[in-house]
């Protein structure tokens, strides 16, 4: 089976660049935005991506207390 991630990239990029083109610079960020959060949401879903990892991360520097 062949990898399908450079179908998915080249979607990606037409769909920014129709949002760039009629929508403007804010509904490039939009569409940007909602693709990596999308993404995202896709590896955690699958299981390549632990979630509670991620977000225990933001927490290294805060003091018990």
């Amino acid at each position: 089976m062949r990898p399908v991630w450079p179908l998915v990239g080249l979607t990606f990029g037409t769909a920014l660049g129709f949002a760039g083109a009629f929508g403007g610079f804010g509904a490039f960020f939009i569409v940007l935005f909602l693709g990596a959060l999308g993404f995202l949401a896709g590896r955690a879903i699958e299981g390549d991506l632990d979630l509670g990892q991620l977000f225990s991360s933001f927490n290294t520097g805060r003091r018990p207390r």
